[in-house]
């Protein structure tokens, strides 16, 4: 199983792969995977590098969107929305989404897609409720593909606690709420036909 995402994945790598020990080899790339523009660059290394050259995942749970709508300065940089422009405005979101997307459809693996989760009032770099806007996007993109969408947010809105002030990551309880509801994805999707590696049986 590969993870792909940003430092809200990254948050939830250890328990999502201590949830399925025993039941699949849980990966993720080691670097943060950030907005779709790193996400073009980088794929097919990541397919690639993460599973020894192979690139033979059987599935695949992927986000991208927090730091498309991330406000940066000229130089990159984190600026608040009156300095600064989208890291990646919502038409090259859309386009570079499709890419990445029918880039993973070349793969042999079932794919799960995590809409963002929640920007909070206060959120440094960003506008509450820009998530709403992407995520909208991304349903257009994964429509009709045969993707399972894992919606975290409910999770999320159903408890305020789970989310740092401020802040559009989670406190330890959060990561392990996230997680539990991402393991049991990668259940799921493994249970409608994926076959389980001898070795893990």
């Amino acid at each position: 199983v590969l993870l792909i995402g940003d430092s809200i994945s990254i948050g939830y790598t250890l328990p999502v792969r201590e949830r399925l020990a025993g039941v699949a080899n849980v990966h993720r790339p080691p670097t943060n995977c950030g907005p779709t523009t790193r996400g073009l660059e980088n794929v097919d290394t990541w397919l690639a590098a993460e599973n020894d050259g192979g690139g033979d995942w059987d599935v695949i749970h992927f986000n991208f969107g927090l730091h498309d709508l991330k406000y940066v300065d000229a130089a990159g940089k984190n600026a608040s929305p009156e300095n600064g422009e989208l890291q990646v405005p919502p038409d090259e979101y859309r386009a570079k989404l499709t890419k990445i997307v029918e880039r993973l459809q070349k793969t042999d693996a079932k794919l799960i897609w995590r809409p963002t989760t929640p920007v909070p009032a206060g959120a440094k770099s960003r506008v509450e409720g820009a998530e709403e806007r992407y995520n909208e996007i991304a349903a257009e993109v994964i429509d009709g593909r045969g993707i399972a969408v894992n919606d975290l947010n409910p999770i999320v809105e159903a408890d305020a606690k789970l989310q740092k002030p401020k802040d559009v990551h989670f406190t330890p309880a959060g990561n392990e709420a996230l997680a539990e509801a991402v393991a049991a994805s990668i259940r799921r999707t493994l249970a409608r036909g994926v076959q389980t590696p001898s070795s893990l049986e």
